[in-house]
Formats: C-alpha cells, structure tokens, sequence
C-alpha cells in the first residue's frame, strides 16, 4: 500500500501542475457533484483529478489510482488526435497487438548532410511516424535527436510509403516509431 500511495501522490503532484483548475483549488465539495459532470462530459481531466484528490484524502488509494489512470488514458487520447491526420477524421492506432506494423514498399535514404560529414557526426534518430490510411507518412517527429542529422532523416522519412494497415478490413492510420541510421563506415 505504501508504494500505491508515494504513487498516487507524485500523480497528483503533478496534476496540480498541468491542469490549472485543479492547482487553483477549483473543485467542486462533493463526489456526487464530480461524479454527475464525468457523466456528462467523460473528456474532463480534471474532473478525474479531482475525484482522485477526494479519494487520496478519504484514504482510498485505489480509487485514486483509478482515477488517475482514467485521467491519463483520456490524456493519451486527445494527444492521439491531435497527431491524427484531419482528412481521415480517426486518431490514429498505436501499432502493436492486434495492430500490425505495414510494411514499407518505399524506402528513400537520406541524404548525409555535409555539415555532418565534416564533423564526423553519425547515430541513429529515432522519430514517431504516422502513417495514414493510403500508407503515405503524414506527420513525423524526433524522439532522440542527433541536431546535425535530424532535418534529413525527417525528409527521408516523409518520403516513405507503406503498405495500408487494415483493420476489420479497413485502413487506419497508426502510429510507429521509426529509426533511420547514420554511419560514415
């Protein structure tokens, strides 16, 4: 129980920071007050932090902890739509499980910036990639930055294309992380 706690109550520090109702003790008194608006508007992050403060207070760590991953999947999700192509209208799915990583039919290498060469930079740049319903890259951008190399692994990237990732026979697009090698050999 005790590590359930110092969990719930780093999450909540952190809440106190990201969501500005919640930091500025704009809460509502009740449980029954907070648990009528997640029924009406279940997209509410601080709604959930709210309820997990109530819980943390009451000494329910485990709703609390409930709450606090309820928050964070919601959070997930509208950052997933934000990366979501707006032509398709559907987030894209995380490849991985059910979701099959497409196969690339493209491959375009990059081109070794001169800049680099002459400072013998080299590594990998590891970037997260979605891939849209047609197979074409429509958003790309860099986990682990190699500064020299990040500019060309991203043209090259955006040049890929892959096969459509169905689901139930429908193409989606997904999200995968993608790597391109640097290496002056």
């Amino acid at each position: 129980m005790t590590r359930h706690l110092a969990r719930v109550v780093v999450v909540l520090c952190v809440a106190w920071t990201l969501v500005p109702s919640f930091a500025a003790g704009q809460v509502p008194q009740s449980e029954t007050e907070l648990l009528a608006t997640l029924a009406q508007s279940p997209q509410q992050v601080s709604t959930y932090l709210d309820l997990a403060k109530i819980y943390v207070d009451q000494a329910r760590f485990d709703e609390a902890e409930q709450m606090l991953g309820r928050a964070l999947a919601v959070i997930r999700q509208q950052r997933m739509a934000t990366m979501a192509p707006a032509s398709t209208g559907q987030a894209p799915l995380r490849v991985g499980g059910d979701i099959k990583e497409p196969r690339k039919i493209r491959d375009v290498k990059p081109v070794y910036p001169q800049d680099a060469l002459a400072a013998g930079v080299q590594g990998v740049v590891i970037m997260e990639a979605v891939i849209g319903p047609a197979g074409n890259v429509t958003d790309a951008k860099i986990l682990r930055s190699v500064p020299l190399l990040d500019q060309a692994a991203l043209d090259a990237v955006r040049q890929w294309e892959f096969t459509p990732t169905l689901l139930n026979g429908v193409p989606v697009p997904v999200i995968m992380t993608v790597t391109v090698n640097f290496s002056l050999r």
